[in-house]
């Protein structure tokens, strides 16, 4: 019996300028792009944002400025672990992806929200003020910053509305998922180099992995809420998707364009319409520099429960036939039955991410997250005799 061919699938990344789908003319080719980005690809460039240069050229600079130049105990003020709402700064190695830490340095930051009362649910922990750095140091980080959010805060709503149409909903079909005042996220993020020498043709499998946990900047994950754009704010390579070959595709970083990333959130509510790829990131090698950028994620409200939407029929049965090509090796955060809210998964998640926090505010949960590891862990092994 002969093998079957490999699958066919994306070996690059579609670009598609956001200005055409503000033009009639221009909107449904628009639309039926990302339309076959969103069933095949799960990952684009977003080109013609209409984000100002000015800005984009100062969130760069303050991000520079923040891990380059902020003195250690003005990061260590700041730190994830001192809240409950796992905003803050975070150091190397702190984070854990696909059970192994990621080697890179952290802020994370919200459009803001008040401390909330202490009857709300526990997922509510995750809405609360930022912990800003010092403006004696950063005189100006805070206000680039929430520009920026406001900004893309707005580029999302439009984007989630587009994904919307392309999928044959009305334009408010997700609004009914998002709160009057919606949290959303953001990133600056530092990967420093690593003293590793490039892998050679001739390595084994073994060989590659370790390699690849080596330079391992964040692990092969998916996105957690409904879409997340990155703006890659230096030169080198280091961002990939892995299609349906399980080859890793490189997302180069192209001036002018956000890169986005289709969340679990988004295929779990459009009944798997949306693609959610797995990606990664590898830290640069020595004498590249380190590797900044800038993630912004699209929040939803943590009080909304599972439901798929009335996706039409047409559209369902070109999921279907995308799926043939789908890899899907990562642990899917949404799934259905497991939680009532889509915030108490997503504070699962923060704390399996964040051990650290975990430990200092959310024992129980933690406690449970290790009890569920090792249950489903491979065997160890017999030791030798």
């Amino acid at each position: 019996m002969s093998p079957s061919p490999p699958p066919q699938t994306f070996t690059q990344i579609p670009i598609l300028p956001l200005s055409q789908a503000l033009d009639p003319n221009t909107k449904p080719q628009f639309l039926a792009d990302l339309r076959d980005a969103l069933l095949n690809v799960g990952f684009l460039y977003l080109s013609e944002t209409g984000l100002p240069q000015q800005l984009i050229d100062n969130v760069i600079r303050e991000c520079g400025k923040f891990f380059e130049e902020l003195p250690l105990e003005e990061k260590r003020r700041i730190e994830m672990k001192n809240e409950k709402s796992f905003l803050g700064w975070s150091a190397v190695d702190n984070e854990t992806t696909a059970h192994h830490p990621d080697h890179r340095e952290q802020l994370d930051l919200s459009t803001p929200h008040p401390i909330p009362s202490s009857s709300a649910p526990l997922y509510h922990n995750l809405l609360a003020p930022n912990q800003w750095p010092s403006e004696s140091h950063l005189p100006h980080f805070r206000s680039v910053y929430e520009d920026y959010m406001r900004r893309m805060s707005k580029i999302s709503t439009l984007f989630t509305a587009l994904i919307a149409e392309a999928i044959g909903l009305k334009p408010t079909a997700f609004d009914k998922f998002f709160d009057a005042d919606q949290q959303h996220k953001l990133k600056i993020v530092k990967y420093p180099e690593v003293d590793i020498s490039p892998l050679p043709p001739s390595a084994s499998t073994a060989e590659r992995k370790e390699w690849e946990i080596k330079r391992q900047g964040v692990g092969p994950h998916k996105d957690s809420m409904l879409t997340s754009y990155l703006l890659q704010a230096s030169g080198q390579l280091g961002l990939q998707a892995q299609n349906a070959r399980g080859e890793w595709v490189d997302c180069k970083p192209i001036d002018g364009t956000l890169v986005v990333a289709i969340g679990q959130g988004m295929e779990a509510l459009t009944d798997g319409v949306c693609a959610s790829t797995t990606h990664r990131v590898l830290s640069p090698f020595a004498g590249q520099g380190p590797r900044y950028s800038v993630p912004f994620f699209q929040g939803v409200s943590y009080d909304a429960k599972f439901e798929s939407m009335d996706v039409p029929e047409s559209v369902l049965r070109l999921r279907d036939e995308a799926r043939k090509n789908r890899r899907d090796d990562v642990e899917f955060t949404f799934v259905k039955g497991r939680w009532g809210h889509l915030g108490e998964a997503t504070l699962m998640n923060r704390v399996k991410s964040h051990p650290d926090v975990g430990e200092r505010w959310y024992p129980k949960l933690l406690a449970q997250i290790r009890a569920q590891q090792a249950a489903t862990a491979p065997p160890s092994a017999p030791a030798p005799a």
